[in-house]
């Protein structure tokens, strides 16, 4: 059907992608999300050790792109995270991504578990179909020192210096902070 492209990734993690079927699709999908999640919270892990929460926020503010683009690269999937409280302007979600987000809050509220928080669909955009997904991204308690309800005064001053119009924090651990989203072309 499709060509099958196989790349190594962050943290030695092997992606083979083909067009398939759609649990293979999700399997799929899952695996690159998983390896996204897995190198952005290895270089987060790596910096908090190393320099702290500020150390954290200079990984986000330099790195997090660049790993999200080279991630991409590797399979045929275009790669990024979305939030509806973005700290990163250019991770404002489309009216697709919306939807998923809000839907994915109703689950929760409705009880749902986070690992089922995640959706593959066939949808069209500009008269093409393209094959779309995203994964929830949780807050974990980590996260608090960027994300919480009560950052530091030093951490609130560097967010403020390279997001002025930040909108990613007041979360409590368990909460959906966003979503890994995947789309890729169908032919």
């Amino acid at each position: 059907m499709g060509r099958i492209k196989a790349g190594w990734l962050a943290l030695g993690v092997l992606v083979t992608t083909a067009h398939a079927e759609s649990n293979e699709d999700l399997l799929e999908a899952r695996q690159v999300s998983m390896a996204l999640g897995g190198a952005l919270k290895q270089a987060l892990v790596t910096a908090m050790k190393e320099g702290g929460p500020l150390a954290a926020i200079e990984v986000c503010h330099v790195s997090a792109m660049p790993i999200t683009e080279h991630i991409s690269e590797g399979t045929e999937w275009n790669l990024r995270r979305t939030s509806e409280k973005v700290r990163n302007p250019r991770n404002v979600p489309d009216d697709w991504e919306r939807q998923q987000l809000e839907h994915f809050q109703r689950q929760l509220d409705n009880g749902a578990s986070p690992e089922q928080l995640e959706v593959l669909e066939v949808v069209s955009r500009d008269g093409k179909s393209v094959q779309r997904y995203m994964k929830a991204i949780m807050v974990e308690a980590p996260c608090l020192a960027c994300h919480g309800s009560s950052v530091s005064e030093p951490v609130s001053e560097a967010l403020q210096q390279r997001y002025p119009n930040d909108q990613a924090t007041g979360y409590q651990p368990g909460e959906l902070r966003g979503a890994f989203s995947l789309q890729r072309p169908i032919p």
